[in-house]
């Protein structure tokens, strides 16, 4: 019978995705004739991994099993993870052995004044976003780069959602690809944490529904936690500018980080930054604009 525990499930979910990753020449298998399943079959992972099918078949349906440390690292070895997959694992069984909390904190995320002061002393684009990727806070280059979260109304102001949502974000950013598989991993890393979110759960319905890409994408598993990049955005005012991303967790909070997007000093991406935020100076003292505090 399968456990009802979140954790046990999205373990099985997790694994099932991994090993239909892998072909059988990626692990030294022979092919052999027509196969029914993608990837690896279940009796080959547990073979590599030194564990009964049976078990690992348990494993894989969500049911109330246990593995040792010593099975996990075989299986992480068996799956080929890397760092991030390998703690995912390992972070999945141990809280599926735990009990489930009967009451966990769905409260609503805050940021710390002080972050928002270092938010509007940055000389460069930064947001604050929480577990799943809502947008709690930015600065006026981050509304300048990506446009006026404000403008959105606050359930909609998720950076999931405009990369999904909002057919114009694909234009302004042509690396939006492998941006996007990174959010989505993002939000895996955090729907792991707590899979019976009622926002992430929303969430995930939301963009199913409506994306076919979202689905691509969220059917990988893939999970990190706090990640980085280079992607080239096409901006209507400065024109094409390659800017570096980077997460950092916030001190003191569980969930938001610091999102920043910088340029290599003396680069013109770098001039094209400086365009940019004298371009929203202007516009701003143009409409006569009064300052106020982003997000």
């Amino acid at each position: 019978m399968a456990t009802g525990h979140p954790h046990a499930r999205e373990l099985g979910d997790f694994l099932r995705a991994r090993r239909a990753r892998l072909r059988p020449q990626d692990v030294g298998l022979e092919p052999g004739g027509r196969r029914k399943v993608s990837g690896l079959r279940r009796e080959e992972i547990a073979l590599l991994a030194g564990l009964s099918t049976d078990y690992y078949q348990r494993m894989e349906q969500g049911r109330d099993v246990r593995p040792s440390d010593h099975a996990l690292e075989s299986l992480a070895g068996a799956l080929q993870l890397d760092g991030d997959e390998r703690r995912h694992l390992f972070d999945l069984a141990r809280a599926a052995r735990r009990p489930v909390r009967a009451r966990p904190d769905h409260g609503a995320e805050r940021v710390p004044e002080s972050t928002r002061r270092l938010l509007h002393v940055l000389a460069t684009p930064g947001l604050v976003l929480g577990r799943h990727l809502d947008v709690l806070a930015w600065n006026p280059l981050a509304e300048a780069l990506l446009g006026d979260p404000a403008a959105r109304l606050p359930a909609e102001r998720n950076m999931l959602s405009v990369l999904f949502r909002e057919p114009e974000s694909r234009m302004l950013c042509p690396g939006w690809e492998s941006m996007a598989r990174q959010y989505v991993a993002m939000l895996r890393a955090a729907v792991a944490d707590d899979p019976d979110h009622p926002r992430a759960a929303a969430l995930v319905g939301e963009l199913s529904i409506h994306s076919a890409a979202f689905r691509r994408l969220w059917a990988r598993h893939d999970v990190r936690g706090n990640v980085h990049g280079t992607t080239l955005f096409q901006h209507p005012g400065v024109g094409g500018i390659t800017l570096d991303w980077d997460t950092y967790p916030l001190p003191g909070t569980r969930g938001p980080v610091l999102l920043v997007f910088t340029a290599e000093p003396g680069t013109a991406d770098a001039d094209r930054l400086q365009v940019l935020a004298s371009l929203h100076a202007t516009r701003d003292g143009a409409i006569g604009s009064v300052p106020r505090r982003a997000g």
